[in-house]
């Protein structure tokens, strides 16, 4: 099952980057394996998945101790500044940094750890009430303020659109914040390190990936419904 979801999810995006004139390894897959079983991520690690996205620390931690090396982490959820410590240094990207205490508490367990921690800011492209992230107009001024920190490195932007019956109505989310990276890249001279739009998850990430998303978050359409 979790093979062939996989088949489907990689020719999806192969699709969309072909709609989009782009190369395949512009995409990034990260399989979210939130509530599943440690059985359930080795089927998708035997088919070749090497980076998994968990949304609790508790559960992320839990996983990374008992999986493969070799495995990527990123951490998708919101995240609280008293868990910082048990996955900076860890992980190989935070996505969802929304505010300046929790960037300042990255960069002082990174200074900590003697790392430098890649995150991405968090961004409410929707100004939903139920969602955590910077409001659009403000994430200039956020990055400008964080990217200061010297054990804190801002990679990019991540959104999650609202929940939608049809894809194609969350395309222009997608543009907004591809308009919002495309500002921060200008006002930084195309500054290298800011390469990554982490947006589009199961129900969007064809129309996420034509937009220029880079990295892509797929759970139920891997694993099936959450446990």
């Amino acid at each position: 099952m979790i093979k062939e979801n996989l088949k489907e999810v990689e020719a999806n995006i192969c699709a969309a980057c072909e709609r989009a004139g782009r190369d395949r390894s512009e995409v990034t897959l990260i399989a979210v394996s939130k509530t599943k079983p440690i059985e359930d991520l080795m089927q998708a690690y035997d088919a070749g998945i090497r980076v998994f996205g968990e949304n609790k620390v508790q559960e992320l931690v839990g996983k990374m101790d008992q999986m493969p090396k070799d495995i990527h982490w990123h951490m998708i959820g919101h995240l609280q500044k008293n868990k910082v410590k048990y996955i900076v240094g860890r992980v190989d990207l935070i996505h969802g940094v929304d505010n300046e205490e929790l960037a300042q508490e990255i960069n002082k367990r990174a200074e900590k750890a003697g790392v430098v921690q890649d995150i991405l800011i968090e961004v409410n492209i929707a100004s939903e009430d139920t969602k955590f992230g910077v409001e659009p107009d403000k994430v200039k001024d956020f990055y400008v303020n964080i990217q200061k920190l010297p054990y804190v490195n801002v990679r990019g932007l991540m959104c999650i659109a609202p929940n939608v019956d049809l894809p194609e109505k969350n395309r222009q989310h997608f543009v907004n914040l591809h308009k919002i990276y495309v500002d921060i890249m200008d006002y930084m001279g195309h500054n290298n390190r800011v390469d990554v739009m982490s947006m589009g998850m199961t129900g969007d990430y064809q129309v996420a990936i034509e937009e220029g998303a880079t990295m892509v978050r797929v759970g139920t359409g891997i694993f099936g419904t959450r446990n």
